[in-house]
């Protein structure tokens, strides 16, 4: 894939996609048909994702749910025939079900995605995202703010949507997960190098 290829053509596939030749640490996310880049994640983004998934994964040991961490390619809206349009790499997604979790990518939509902000994501990126992680049949979906040290979590539940901030003080306990305390101040608090 390279910025011409994409002047080229302005609406692609998930078979399109898999077919691109990506430069070492390039990376794409598919929305809607359009490719939109990704910048590479920052120190402190990479401290706060892992810490997260490892609270998870120490969680999820011994459960049908798996913890995993991008980049993993996560097909909202599988098609058997590679027509889909939309795939997107949640910093962390959490899969209950064995048979989404495909060796190339998760077919369907994950139980929880969670995305961290970068200085390079968008309101209109996130309003995306936060539409299609609901469409698609996300039950959860978290967004980490590392520069108020800030977790926003939204429940879907049909139409309803239950939504609620989380500051590094506060005891947050995951919706999908009710006995799953998660320690926001651990995951907050290594700050970036200088």
């Amino acid at each position: 894939m390279t910025n011409s290829a994409v002047a080229k053509k302005s609406y692609f596939t998930y078979s399109d996609y898999k077919a691109w030749e990506l430069a070492p640490g390039e990376r794409f996310e598919l929305i809607c048909g359009e490719a939109y880049a990704m910048a590479a994640p920052s120190y402190y983004h990479q401290s706060i994702l892992m810490e997260l998934a490892g609270q998870l994964r120490d969680y999820l040991k011994g459960k049908p749910c798996k913890v995993i961490p991008a980049p993993y390619d996560v097909r909202l809206f599988y098609a058997d025939d590679e027509t889909d349009n939309t795939v997107v790499q949640p910093d962390i997604s959490v899969i209950c079900s064995a048979g989404k979790r495909a060796p190339e990518a998760c077919r369907g939509a994950p139980d929880l995605a969670v995305e961290i902000l970068s200085p390079s994501n968008t309101a209109g990126e996130m309003g995306r995202k936060f539409d299609l992680y609901r469409l698609a049949g996300v039950r959860e979906y978290w967004v980490l703010d590392p520069a108020m040290k800030t977790l926003y979590a939204y429940r879907f539940n049909g139409e309803a949507i239950l939504a609620k901030a989380y500051t590094a003080a506060d005891s947050f306990q995951a919706g999908i997960f009710p006995d799953l305390p998660i320690d926001l101040q651990s995951v907050f608090e290594e700050e970036p190098p200088l």
